[in-house]
């Protein structure tokens, strides 16, 4: 059988040769590495997942690591090398974060990176030291094993409280967030952290009423499958478990939050947020139970990822109202050709044939500068919550294009 570079590098073997690929990784690995362990790159190119298929490095004589990416990959990129998870992500030499790898590879002909990882998070035979948390005295655990009968899972899940809530009788605004890793702690986030604690505890004090936010973590290996309602076309990125996820936050969490906390349980006080693949499963939350989440933000989202599908079920869903509150952003420099801001513009367009009108349940923003990056999306939050919530303008609406120019 002949083998061609296309079936190689689903082995990760293919290496780049004149007319037939354009970018080849030559990465040097730590000592520290494990015998046998396998190197993976996640980045925009292919949902930052840290073990896509596909994307494993190929271990070379001499202690290089080699893969050359299909040949659709063009344009700026950014990327990270992983040991298949973001627990074992690389790490600087004394076990700090590692900001995204950027390059840009031509539009035509070959190129190559080389690089070298100076360490490996914990996971490797070396592990690193933990880092300290940045989490407020405002967060605690929930639960590291909280239930999720849906889909026979447990799973961690954050809770952050407003900082007066022990001393206060009121009630609060709810906002379920995914991704939880990467919410309010560096020392388990991937590539930084929203900051979500920090921000809240700032607005507060300057007269904000308050919002409890759950934050439950993604499942590692079954976070494309949870956040996709629908199995996508391509087998790499399977999908098809977003319903049963979306049932426990209606069903299970929301239901214990609500005993348990002084919420305001109706939909206007109830929101749902995330980015990329969180952005996806929040919008198709926020259209499949109006009647529980009124507020949804709605970052970079993957909607790409199920481009037949979502798009659709946007043309027929309907308002309640009063009418809900959907705040859109993307980073006009996402990806080589700018897929996030293209599919909001036309996310925002179906929403608003279906009787969503701009300004009033629909807020869209593509920033010159945005990319597909936690601190992206932590700098774009404080907007998103206060519209969301209060209805306060964005700050910065004049220095942004919104979704339908």
């Amino acid at each position: 059988m002949r083998l061609t570079c296309a079936t190689l590098l689903l082995t990760g073997l293919c290496i780049a040769t004149p007319g037939e690929a354009q970018l080849t990784m030559r990465l040097t690995a730590p000592p520290n590495t494990p015998a046998g362990a396998t190197i993976h790159v996640a980045g925009s190119f292919n949902l930052w997942n840290p073990d896509a298929p596909g994307f494993a490095l190929a271990s070379q004589p001499g202690g290089e690591y080699v893969i050359t990416l299909p040949d659709d990959v063009r344009g700026a990129i950014e990327f990270k090398f992983t040991l298949g998870s973001w627990e074992t992500v690389e790490t600087t030499a004394s076990g700090g974060d590692v900001e995204n790898r950027s390059f840009t590879i031509p539009a035509v002909g070959t190129a190559t990176f080389t690089g070298s990882v100076a360490g490996w998070r914990s996971g490797a035979s070396q592990p690193s030291a933990p880092r300290p948390s940045t989490a407020s005295p405002s967060v605690s655990i929930l639960g590291d094993s909280f239930a999720i009968p849906q889909l026979m899972r447990t799973r961690r899940i954050w809770l952050y409280l407003p900082p007066h809530y022990a001393t206060s009788t009121k009630r609060y605004p709810v906002l379920y967030m995914h991704d939880g890793q990467n919410v309010f702690d560096a020392a388990t986030s991937f590539a930084g952290e929203w900051g979500v604690d920090e921000t809240l505890d700032s607005l507060r004090r300057k007269g904000d009423r308050g919002a409890i936010v759950v934050a439950v973590d993604n499942g590692g290996t079954h976070r494309l499958d949870e956040y996709d309602p629908w199995v996508s076309t391509n087998s790499k990125y399977g999908g098809g478990e977003g319903d049963e996820y979306v049932e426990f936050l209606v069903h299970t969490l929301k239901p214990y939050i609500d005993q348990h906390y002084r919420t305001r349980t109706d939909r206007l006080n109830t929101g749902i947020m995330g980015s990329s693949m969180g952005g996806l499963i929040s919008l198709y939350a926020a259209l499949k139970y109006p009647e529980v989440f009124g507020r949804a933000g709605v970052f970079s989202c993957a909607c790409w990822i199920a481009r037949e599908h979502v798009f659709t079920y946007a043309r027929h869903a309907k308002p309640l109202r009063p009418l809900p509150r959907l705040y859109f952003v993307a980073g006009a420099l996402e990806t080589k050709d700018a897929e996030p801001a293209r599919d909001q513009r036309e996310m925002v367009d179906s929403l608003v044939a279906a009787g969503f009108p701009v300004g009033a349940a629909l807020q869209s923003f593509i920033p010159a500068d945005g990319k597909h990056a936690e601190w992206f999306w932590r700098r774009e939050f404080p907007d998103a919550y206060r519209w969301l919530f209060s209805g306060a303008p964005p700050r910065r609406a004049k220095s942004r294009s919104r979704g339908r120019d």
